[in-house]
């Protein structure tokens, strides 16, 4: 099984992107930074950050602190601007430990402070800035924003007694919050050096002492701020706020790492009593971002490389060695495909000793299924979805080896690409053929394989099958129209119900169905045989047996038709699904030979009306079903 986490080992040659934004971090000198890594779900957004980190520990000619928030972590358990801010300070106050030797009285002072600063800051937004703005300068508190509504339902004419209660309690709460406000632009007793503080002057007096502390410490602080896409619009947003407070100090650099997409989303679940158009949510955005880089989606090229290394990787007879040789190997490589440089199963077999005929296998099949998985809607060469396709590959080759069941891998990659990637009525399209099939096999795809495998003769694909997926899956070998998928489809069962006769059917019925797909010509017997099933049964088998029917190509006097026959005398249920089912076979699959056969019981006659009210019947088999006509 392959991980599912960010990695530091780069397989796709991502480590370049990673050391320019380390430069840029490094030549900014001191000055503020704030980088965004963005890029879909599942593109390596985390593992950019983590070869930027490891890109930035590498060089000696920068003090760098690393501070990691997830604001994911925090969501509901903690204000995530207050989170943040102890984060930050936690780690500049613990480097100042380490270097206490060599700091001033005043710089370890100051240090010291910062948590009593972070801890005001933190009474202030919760406690309340005040209830009215010359108060608050501003600013309202989370308690009174959350308590509008209450206030707002005073003036929709329906006053209740819990409207009045509320509202004495916000009243109450917002005069403490106030008075707590006023006693604070009181001046204080305090040191020459800290003076009297508003709510204003102590986020800028923690400024103030932050950056001076960093300049102490002649270090420069980097922020990775990870996972913020993950969070709900309300924490992704607090945490952008909270940025704000640090942003465009000098030795501070922030990388966030998130869907650009997701965010923009954010901004507009945040401001929704605000009209926004598509320029200020970018104009939002943009005024935190200064250096955008987003992660390279990944081509053909980087997926099949992408493959390889996770298939030599799982490889048990190299050793760790050889696989970082063979990594630094296919990197420098996919650095050279922009001058047609490839990077296929020739190429590392090449870069492997004495390499084993099973990994030889895995490698073929990287350079095959590639394509598919770079193109399709699904996956789109999204590493995360392509480990988690090899995860499901690797149970599904267990759970087959654990049981006994016989089953080709080749199959089961195939069959797992059309259930991620393919259109879900084909896929189910699919798994009916094979349920019904006596030995397993989806002979309906035969014509389809055949068709996308350039044989002209083979009637053309259909919707969805033309689509440039499907297109694609049916020519990927092996061609699965002459096997037994059954074992494949057992395996692959927790995501979809494998249903036999045997679960739907008595014995009895079971025996009955038998005799009807292997009817050649009419028969008392199986005649006899239905008139001792339920409705219900009949009704079972009918099904099953129109399923079957739909595999024919040419309606003449298939030995189908025999079952078709015995199952419409059997009741009339049977009867009105079978006429159904004749009023939807094309009429290019009609054939004259047909006319006489239906001719002699009542429901094919109308079945054999409808016919004639197509305008595009063949002329013969027009010209067959009058005649019969004339005869009745």
């Amino acid at each position: 099984m392959w991980s599912d986490n960010e990695t530091l080992r780069d397989l796709v040659n991502f480590s370049h992107v990673a050391e320019v934004a380390a430069e840029r971090i490094v030549g900014a000198k001191g000055e503020p930074l704030s980088l965004g890594i963005s890029g879909d779900w599942g593109v390596g957004k985390s593992s950019m950050m983590k070869l930027l980190r490891t890109s930035l520990e590498a060089r000696e000619d920068v003090d760098i602190r690393f501070v990691e928030f997830n604001a994911w972590l925090y969501q509901s358990y903690d204000d995530a601007r207050a989170a943040l801010m102890e984060t930050i300070t936690a780690a500049v106050v613990e480097q100042a430990v380490e270097k206490k030797d060599t700091l001033s009285a005043k710089a370890r002072k100051r240090a010291a402070s910062l948590f009593g600063r972070v801890k005001k800051l933190r009474v202030l937004g919760l406690a309340g800035s005040a209830l009215f703005d010359y108060m608050t300068q501003g600013q309202i508190t989370p308690f009174i924003a959350g308590g509008m509504a209450t206030m707002g339902g005073l003036l929709d004419g329906e006053v209740s007694g819990d409207d009045l209660k509320r509202v004495k309690e916000l009243t109450a709460e917002g005069i403490k919050g106030g008075k707590e406000l006023l006693d604070n632009e009181k001046p204080q007793e305090k040191s020459s050096d800290e003076g009297s503080e508003t709510p204003r002057k102590a986020i800028q007096a923690f400024r103030d002492d932050l950056e001076a502390t960093l300049a102490e410490l002649n270090i420069t602080l980097v922020v990775l701020i990870d996972d913020l896409d993950r969070c709900l619009p309300k924490t992704a947003i607090a945490t952008l706020e909270a940025m704000r407070l640090f942003l465009f100090l000098k030795h501070t650099a922030f990388v966030i790492a998130a869907d650009e997409g997701m965010i923009r989303q954010a901004v507009r679940t945040h401001f929704e009593d605000v009209a926004l158009n598509d320029d200020l949510v970018t104009n939002y955005f943009d005024k935190l971002i200064q250096l955008p880089i987003r992660v390279p989606p990944l081509g053909t090229q980087e997926v099949r490389a992408y493959l390889m290394m996770l298939f030599v990787d799982a490889e048990e007879s190299l050793d760790d060695d050889q696989k970082e040789d063979i990594r630094l190997e296919v990197c420098r490589r996919l650095g050279e495909t922009w001058k047609g440089e490839r990077v296929d199963k020739a190429f590392v077999v090449g870069l492997v000793s004495n390499c084993s005929s099973g990994l030889i296998n895995r490698l073929a099949l990287a350079e095959r299924i590639a394509p598919i998985l770079t193109t399709s809607p699904n996956i789109r060469g999204n590493p995360r979805l392509i480990k988690r396709f090899l995860n499901t590959l690797s149970m599904r080759t267990s759970m087959a080896r654990i049981q006994s069941v016989a089953v080709d891998e080749e199959v089961l990659v195939k069959l797992l690409l059309f259930e991620r990637c393919g259109d879900k009525d084909a896929y189910a399209e699919l798994l009916r053929a094979v349920n019904e099939s006596e030995d397993g096999h989806a002979e309906f795809l035969a014509d389809k394989e055949a068709r996308a495998r350039n044989n002209e003769a083979a009637p053309p694909l259909e919707k969805p099958w033309n689509d440039l997926f499907h297109q694609n899956w049916l020519s990927l070998d092996p061609p699965l129209a002459g096997r037994d998928l059954r074992g494949a489809l057992y395996v692959g069962r927790e995501s979809h119900p494998i249903i036999s006769r045997a679960d739907e059917l008595s014995s009895d019925a079971i025996e009955v169905l038998d005799m009807l797909l292997r009817m050649n010509s009419s028969s008392s017997t199986v005649n006899d045989e239905l008139a001792r099933l339920t409705n219900q049964e009949i009704a079972r088998i009918t099904d099953k047996v129109i399923s079957k029917a739909r595999q024919e190509t040419a309606w003449g006097v298939p030995p189908i038709l025999n079952a078709l026959q015995s199952l419409a005398g059997a009741s009339p249920a049977a009867e009105s699904s079978i006429v159904a089912f004749f009023n939807e076979v094309p009429s290019t699959q009609i054939k004259a030979s047909i006319a006489p056969r239906l001719n002699q019981v009542e429901w094919g006659r109308r079945v054999l009306t409808g016919f004639l009210g197509r305008l595009d019947i063949a002329t013969p088999t027009r010209k067959a079903i009058v005649a019969a006509g004339k005869t009745s």
